[in-house]
């Protein structure tokens, strides 16, 4: 159950071109890709410290913010819906080697409950409010997934 962001990025990100797609940060990135929106990726797992559960998130591309008042991810599925707050109100992108590319760490608290849920449930949209920023993702399948 538990997610490793130190496992996140490899040695892969060695790419310049300033042009980026979602396709490119999928091939740059070793973790596969939780969802995928217009201009970004979001890598996710869940984890567990103390009692407390955790959805931690990474969000990879255009996304770039400094926000004092958190965050809000909400998955929507068959039959699901739920809202998870973000851990902390303040956090900040950071910025990556390739040009016009953010990397934005948020963690998000999960009640126990909610984890069996999330775990059994097909979902069709995740979306991420954040500052004025509403990105919609959509549940990644990898071309071998859906062979």
């Amino acid at each position: 159950m538990g997610f490793s962001l130190s496992k996140l990025f490899g040695n892969k990100a060695s790419k310049t071109e300033s042009n980026d797609s979602v396709e490119a940060i999928i091939k740059d990135v070793e973790n596969k890709p939780f969802g995928v929106a217009d201009t970004n990726v979001i890598f996710a797992g869940l984890n567990e410290l103390g009692g407390y559960y955790f959805f931690q998130t990474v969000i990879v591309g255009e996304l770039y913010v400094k926000i004092k008042d958190g965050a809000t991810l909400t998955f929507k599925g068959e039959n699901f819906d739920l809202k998870l707050n973000s851990d902390m109100p303040e956090f900040e992108s950071g910025g990556s080697p390739i040009p016009n590319r953010s990397i934005t760490k948020i963690d998000f608290q999960i009640e126990e409950s909610d984890v069996k849920k999330l775990e059994k449930a097909t979902l069709s949209s995740i979306a991420l409010n954040v500052k004025k920023n509403n990105i919609l993702f959509t549940k990644y399948v990898s071309s071998e997934e859906e062979e």
